[in-house]
């Protein structure tokens, strides 16, 4: 009953109309405003009123003559609707006006309108913002396009020179420019993959120890050529604070380091480029690093500062034209920084140079070096790791298959070959692997059906390692490569160095050595202690080497994980545990490499090759597992 009353009353126009929050105007047909509501003062901040005042004296001069057509028009509708304008605040500035209008000539015979307006200048912005990204979007498609191409144009343009007989000074030239083509297409495609993985959230960073003083030297050394042909001074400074341990992801601080230098070297024609290094501030074990990368090149107009690390965009358009590039490099810089909590910031003058400031919280460790290992060292570790690795390479494409063969084959493995994953899973049942290279995208049966097949096997056959090699490489396909059961995966094109770390650093596979057939074998171990010393006891036996088979592998993984952490304490003192086992079972190389294994982990820091060597340890001690439950079965 009182809310009808309230009706009656019409109480409610001073809620709705008087104190609304849109701006409402009743106007006569010439615009002479009759009346407004409180709206005036809140939203275009008039203090006085407006009323008497010409409403066309308020609209923007490039709109007025549109407007008086609109409202001509709009004297022949009973309501029109969406009409927009822009009107002068007390403040000067314009505002973005739609209004919707009740003629009140065919409600009332009064020749006027109601003009019911709502800002909408936030719209607008929003819209122009839109059009702007489109553009710049289209403009990086457009750049995309040609920078792709124009990499794949030369790798087919030198091919096909090659194959004219040219001469070996020819040769390398044309051979040296097939390869600065495919790694300026490599760029391009990581710069787009980076850029996925970042949106999506599913960037992951390392925290792994680093020196900043061994890391900053021989990133600046591969833009030295760059630089001496162009003339331009090249420098470094690192603070003495910084010779330290710090903890956290080197691998994306050399991809912040390596866009913001390579951008200084393309954009600098003249004059030098420094990078400095230095201890912002300590604070609870964490070191803020401030890096600096300062150039004489073009500078950046005031206007772009804010758009360069958007994405898609260049300070101008003629940028690309002239320099190239995708324009993703500093979004992706800018994303990384970030995503560590880092910040940061440019100054720069156009025709003087910028300057790009990264600040990065690190955890601090103690003040030393990591181990160095030499040339000569990590040759021998290489050989050491593959000579003799058994492969399956599992791939459809001939020239991509002839790539990786080579490479297996300078690291001396023992290489096969499948076309597809339906010949590839008939092997695995007939041999054994140290690891499967499976290409995705195959005819007959794809990679990831054929790593399920595998997966769904027994005897063991089913935990070989397997990597997906794949062309696709954005989050959604790794995430398939994952669920169908591939341990790792390497995008596509890889260089020998990536296939390397990804099998024997990020996954540290240790191939088994020499695989002689069963019956040439030694055997894996003695039991003449234990027969000894139990005499004959066939329980006591067989009690004590299931006890060993069961203990073994824990101790192993957790050797594993130690060493991977470097804590080499904790692998002596797992070396130590072991040996008698060893020595019960009469597994005497096994004991006496135990015994070395512990003896060197107590000084780590002199045998740069532990790591392998311990790896090695752990793959043959997994080895004597199968045999020891072939006896007992």
């Amino acid at each position: 009953m009182k809310l009808q009353q309230y009706v009656r009353k019409g109480a409610f126009y001073e809620a709705v109309v008087q104190d609304g929050s849109d701006v409402i105007f009743i106007v006569d047909f010439e615009g002479k405003i009759r009346y407004h509501n409180a709206a005036v003062r809140n939203k275009l901040g008039y203090k006085s009123s407006l009323v008497e005042k010409n409403f066309f004296d308020f609209v923007s001069p490039d709109m007025q003559d549109e407007l008086r057509l609109k409202f001509k028009q709009s004297q022949r509708r009973a309501y029109s609707q969406n009409v927009e304008f822009q009107f002068l605040c007390f403040d000067k500035s314009y505002k973005f006006l739609e209004f919707n209008a009740i003629n009140l000539k065919h409600k009332e015979d009064l020749p006027g309108f109601i003009l019911d307006c709502r800002d909408i200048t936030q719209r607008k912005k929003d819209a122009e913002e839109l059009v702007r990204l489109q553009k710049a979007k289209e403009q990086f498609l457009a750049n995309i396009s040609h920078e792709i191409r124009t990499p794949i144009n030369g790798i087919a343009g030198m091919a096909s020179l090659l194959s004219q007989n040219p001469s070996p000074e020819e040769r390398e030239t044309y051979l040296n420019a097939i390869k600065h083509s495919a790694e300026n297409l490599k760029v391009i495609i990581n710069d787009i993959l980076d850029l996925a993985a970042i949106e999506s959230g599913k960037l992951k960073f390392e925290q792994i120890a680093f020196n900043l003083t061994d890391l900053l030297p021989s990133l600046i050394s591969t833009f030295t050529y760059q630089a001496k042909e162009k003339k331009i001074k090249l420098s470094y400074d690192i603070d003495p604070a910084l010779n330290r341990i710090l903890k956290g992801d080197p691998v994306r601080l050399n991809q912040i380091l390596i866009n913001l230098i390579s951008n200084a070297v393309k954009f600098t024609h003249e004059g030098s480029i420094n990078i400095s290094c230095e201890v912002e501030r300590t604070q609870k074990g964490v070191v803020w690093v401030r890096m600096e990368v300062a150039d004489t090149g073009v500078g950046i107009p005031d206007d772009k500062l804010n758009t360069i690390f958007e994405s898609f965009s260049q300070a101008d358009a003629s940028v690309t034209r002239k320099y190239g590039g995708t324009g993703l490099g500093l979004t992706i810089v800018k994303q990384l920084v970030e995503l560590q909590k880092g910040k940061i910031t440019v100054r720069s003058k156009v025709n003087s140079g910028s300057t790009f400031i990264v600040l990065i919280p690190y955890s601090s460790g103690k003040a030393e070096r990591p181990e160095r290992v030499s040339k000569a060292q990590k040759s021998q570790l290489k050989d050491q790791l593959t000579r003799n690795m058994n492969v399956l390479l599992v791939e459809d494409n001939d020239i991509n298959r002839l790539y990786a063969k080579s490479i297996l084959k300078n690291w001396n493995c023992n290489t096969e070959v499948a076309e597809n994953g339906l010949v590839a899973v008939e092997k695995i049942k007939n041999n054994d692997y140290d690891v499967v290279l499976m290409d995705v995208q195959m005819p007959v049966m794809d990679g990831l059906e054929a790593t399920r097949a595998i997966r769904s096997m027994t005897n063991g056959k089913q935990n070989v390692p397997i990597i997906a090699l794949t062309a696709n490489a954005t989050q959604k396909d790794v995430e398939k490569c994952s669920a169908a059961g591939t341990n790792d995966y390497l995008p596509k094109p890889f260089t020998p160095a990536d296939l390397f770390k990804k099998i024997f650093e990020d996954l540290k596979i240790v191939p088994a050595r020499q695989r002689p057939q069963f019956a040439d074998r030694k055997p894996a171990f003695d039991l003449t202690y234990l027969k000894s010393m139990s005499q004959n006891n066939e329980d006591f036996i067989r009690e004590m080497m299931e006890t060993f088979v069961q203990t073994l592998p824990p101790i192993l993984d957790k050797m594993e994980k130690s060493a991977s952490d470097k804590e080499w304490d904790k692998v002596a003192k797992l070396s130590h545990q072991i040996k008698p086992s060893l020595a019960l079972l009469g597994m005497n190389d096994l004991r006496l490499k135990a015994g070395s294994l512990e003896e060197k982990s107590k000084e780590a820091l002199e045998h740069p090759l532990l790591l392998s060597e311990t790896l090695a340890f752990i793959n043959e001690c997994r080895g004597m597992i199968p045999a020891l439950r072939e006896y007992l079965d």
